[in-house]
Parts: C-alpha cells; structure tokens; sequence
C-alpha cells in the first residue's frame, strides 16, 4: 500500500508541476485521436447511413462484414498498415511509418467501422419512421441520407464518442505503427504500458488519471449537448 500511495502522490505532484512529459504526451494523443475520429465521422457516419437507407443486393453480407470489423483486433490493423506503410509496401514512398500520420491512419481504421455499425443502426430505425413519408415528399436515397443523418444527430454522438472511446484506449496499433518514440510518436496508452514495465509507475499513473479524466470530461460536455439540443428541439 506504501508503494501504490507513493505512485498516486508523485503523479499528483507531475501534474500539479505541469511536468513537461506529461503534458507532450498528451497533446500528442489528443492530436492523434482527434484526427482519428474526425477522419471516422466524415467516412463511417455517411458509409453506415448509406447501408441504413440503401436496399440492394448484398447489403446483407456488407452489414455482416461490418459489424463483424468492429471487433478488429488492434494488432491486425497495425500489422496491416505496417505493411502497407513499410519501405517495399505499396506506400512506402510517403515515408509515414513511424510517424503520427501513420498512427493517425491505424486509429481512423479501426474506429470507422465501429462508428458506422452504430449510425447504420441509428438512421435505419429512423428510416423505418420515415421511410413513407420521405418517398412522398420526392427525396431520393441521397436526399433521405441527408436528411436522416441531420435529424438524428443527436443520437448520432454515440457513434462518435464510441469512436473516441477507441481511439483514445487503443495501445497494439499505435505501437506497431508509431514505435512509441519519445518527443515523436508516443501516446498516452502505449507510454503507460513503457513505462509501467520499466518501473516508472508515477508517469504511468499520472497518464491513466488525465486519460481517464479526458474521456469522462469530454463524454460528459457530449451528454450536456445533447441534452441541450433535446430540450431546445423538443
């Protein structure tokens, strides 16, 4: 207990000292993050609409694919982009491995199919109320998109904190893709999981108190928007 006392007080006194690790740290994967669900919210929320409206064959398996891609193990992804990113790879020539563009690409992978499964569903029960209504005003599968992606956008800042959820928790790709370089590509997951394994538990602790308050703090201005824009459209 002595130990575990010790850690909390001297990541208190980092953050208290505005310690300058600390906050690189978390600058950096705000960032990333940031960049990641922005990317996710202009291709999964369209994308998931599209496969709520759209009737045609093989939506179905397209759905199946998708749901099934939000499960996607970190790893996999960053084993992909690796790949992909790495000198003989088909984007080697951009020079992004080890880069926070690379990270920026593993991240906007991994949360754009979690965050369309969640508008698909959102705009598909909306569409169901609609649907009728809709065809008789004359909109079209694009127009219909639209305008459901517009009016269910307060229930769509679930698919967007989701998305951040991801970004922000999400340590295997990052790491692969970014190789956790200090001053360069290290976030606040893959820095606790270093330096927790090398013993440095006070900056471990005081990086998993600012993630979590960052998260809680930015889930709750979501909750207060929303609940803003319920009672101001009601």
């Amino acid at each position: 207990m002595n130990g575990l006392g010790l850690a909390f007080s001297d990541a208190f006194a980092l953050l208290a000292g505005f310690d300058r690790r600390v906050a690189e740290i978390v600058l950096l994967s705000l960032q990333v993050s940031g960049l990641a669900v922005l990317f996710g919210t202009v291709l999964g929320l369209p994308l998931g609409a599209c496969l709520g409206v759209g009737r045609f064959p093989g939506r179905q398996a397209l759905v199946v694919l998708l749901n099934g891609c939000m499960g996607l193990p970190s790893v996999v992804v960053g084993v992909v982009v690796y790949l992909a990113l790495s000198r003989s790879g088909p984007l080697g020539k951009f020079g992004l491995l080890y880069s926070p563009a690379a990270m920026v690409i593993a991240q906007t992978l991994l949360v754009v199919p979690l965050m369309a499964a969640i508008a698909r569903q959102v705009v598909e029960d909306a569409w169901r109320d609609y649907e009728e209504e809709l065809t008789a005003m004359g909109f079209g599968w694009a127009d219909s998109v639209r305008v459901l992606l517009h009016d269910c956008r307060h229930s769509l800042l679930v698919a967007v904190l989701a998305g951040l959820g991801r970004a922000m928790s999400e340590v295997g790709a990052v790491m692969i893709v970014g190789g956790n370089i200090e001053h360069s590509t290290r976030t606040m997951t893959t820095a606790i999981a270093l330096e927790t394994s090398k013993g440095d538990l006070p900056l471990a602790v005081a990086l998993g108190l600012v993630l979590l308050a960052v998260i809680l703090l930015l889930n709750g201005i979501a909750h207060a928007l929303r609940q803003w824009a319920m009672r101001r459209y009601a």
